[in-house]
């Protein structure tokens, strides 16, 4: 399987940052767009015709938006192998839409510590849907492009401006790399907060979530490739450092 054309996207995001924009796009292309919640009104005041997710589950959104793409008409969508006999047969008997392009990122869980918010409204803030289709998403890549990064919006754009509406394999694979990176910052940042919450000081096992600030002219050795990342801890700012500085002169960094 190379090229995977784009019928049906579903679109359902915390940040907004160009998502008009994109569902514009989709929508001059002839992709079927499902949504939820902000992003379904946020696209529909921008004249995106869309369908809720709510309309094709047949189930409304409840528990305060706990529950609403939890469904299996929609991660059957997701996960369904286009190449498999038995797949193509359950959607068929079930009704199950292929789903081909999935939007999502998370919600501001750190920014929501960040400005200390009340426990409550940080637990509020750990997301369940979104994290589902993502890895629902980026584990069959083969077929489902995944998008977690505004900046990737352009480039899938492009992708599909350039192959008749399709992505390549070859960006899907990039694509579902960079979604289980942001899951994964996701809940190292959770598990942080929730040990510290418990005056935790060293847990069992511990994640840090990284940002990469630069690459550098050479690691250890010479002939060795290296990068410089900064931990991001949830409300907490960067400690003041070399991660915090401004070369002024000199060679780059090694």
């Amino acid at each position: 399987m190379t090229d995977t054309p784009i019928a049906r996207a579903l679109i359902s995001v915390s940040d907004k940052t160009g998502v008009v924009e994109l569902g514009r796009f989709l929508q001059q292309a002839g992709v079927e767009i499902l949504s939820t919640g902000g992003t379904a009104k946020a696209l529909r005041e921008a004249g995106v015709k869309l369908r809720d997710v709510a309309e094709v589950t047949g189930f409304p959104e409840i528990m305060d938006g706990r529950v609403k793409t939890l469904h299996p008409l929609i991660h059957g969508g997701i996960l369904a192998r286009r190449d498999a006999a038995d797949h193509r047969a359950a959607m068929k008997t079930h009704g199950i839409g292929a789903i081909d392009l999935v939007v999502s990122n998370l919600y501001p869980f750190a920014a929501t510590v960040a400005k200390g918010a009340s426990r409550e409204d940080c637990i509020e803030n750990i997301d369940i849907g979104g994290p589902a289709l993502i890895r629902a998403s980026a584990k069959n890549h083969e077929f489902v492009a995944i998008v977690t990064d505004p900046a990737d919006y352009e480039p899938v754009m492009a992708e599909m401006r350039a192959h008749k509406n399709a992505t390549t394999l070859a960006l899907r694979r990039r694509l579902a790399a960079t979604a289980y990176a942001h899951t994964a910052a996701y809940d190292s940042m959770i598990a942080q907060w929730m040990a510290a919450q418990e005056g935790d000081i060293f847990p069992k096992s511990i994640a840090f979530a990284g940002e990469r600030k630069q690459l550098l002219r050479y690691g250890e050795n010479p002939h060795q490739s290296a990068a410089f990342y900064v931990a991001k801890e949830p409300g907490k700012p960067i400690r003041p450092g070399i991660a915090t500085a401004t070369q002024l002169q000199g060679k780059e960094l090694s």
